[in-house]
């Protein structure tokens, strides 16, 4: 029999180099970078070809330029938003991880809340953030209250699914190895729930940008809400493009960050969905 039509020495053969995780994670960002840079360069010629208004349609050169013309100003109220995104959504991913374990392990409170969160997410966001200036003022407060409200509630869902997503026949089964609730739930609920939660989260920190714009905009004495609402005013269309691309970023990278963290926190789920 030769080598070829063994099986044993097929199995014992080495695989092929796999890509690394780098090579994979380059690889499929490379699309998305060549599609913005293909829009940005569309954006730049209609302006060209049409002879855009600068006021009315700026080109990416503009945005570039009003970026450069006073970047202290612009990172100076980032920073302020910055400051705003990240301690709502501390504040409410800890509400709702709290309330997403209520809901699972307290049907009373499911039956009487859960309905109650559907209703508070109709309600429109600047409205709430003018009623909480009225009540705080123009302090920090405000929007970082503002944010934690957009933040918990898909954080509290998903929480919720999570938890309740385990297999009952695992949970019989470590139960009957003598596993008590704490110990179900730190074992076997929280492995599997914390993908669900960091899907939440990654919800949130997008949206965290847009609570803590809406809170400047309603009332505030810095940030970049409140500086995109003085440009706008002034119809300095370019600066206003380069608040929102700074706007962008801050969400993108906060989002990068949860990705981040989760890989770290939970490496055997992306594990098995990257050999998946």
């Amino acid at each position: 029999m030769t080598p070829e039509t063994r099986p044993e020495l097929e199995l014992l053969a080495p695989e092929p180099d796999a890509p690394g995780r780098g090579a994979i994670a380059l690889r499929r960002l490379v699309p998305a970078v060549v599609f913005g840079l293909l829009v940005v360069v569309a954006w730049e010629l209609a302006t060209i070809v049409f002879d855009a208004d600068e006021r009315l349609f700026p080109a990416p050169t503009d945005v570039i330029a009003a970026f450069f013309a006073d970047p202290a100003e612009i990172l100076r109220n980032a920073a302020i938003t910055l400051l705003e995104m990240v301690l709502g959504f501390v504040a409410g991913t800890m509400v709702g991880v709290a309330l997403g374990i209520l809901l699972t392990y307290s049907t009373t409170v499911r039956s009487a809340v859960y309905p109650w969160l559907i209703v508070s997410q109709t309600i429109p966001i600047p409205a709430v953030a003018a009623v909480l200036v009225i009540w705080f003022g123009f302090s920090l407060l405000p929007k970082v209250i503002v944010v934690a409200l957009i933040v918990f509630f898909p954080v509290a869902v998903a929480t919720a699914d999570g938890l309740r997503s385990v297999d009952p026949e695992m949970v019989k089964l470590v139960r009957s190895f003598g596993a008590g609730k704490g110990r179900i739930f730190r074992e076997v609920r929280i492995p599997v729930a914390l993908p669900y939660v960091f899907t939440g989260a990654k919800v949130a920190a997008t949206f965290s940008v847009l609570g803590a714009v809406f809170g400047e905009w309603v009332g505030a004495r810095g940030g970049l809400g409140y500086l995109l609402l003085l440009e706008n005013r002034a119809v300095n269309t370019d600066a206003v493009f380069a608040i929102i691309f700074t706007l962008s970023v801050l969400g993108v990278g906060f989002f990068g960050l949860i990705v981040l963290l989760e890989r770290l926190t939970i490496p055997w789920y992306h594990l098995d969905r990257d050999n998946g």
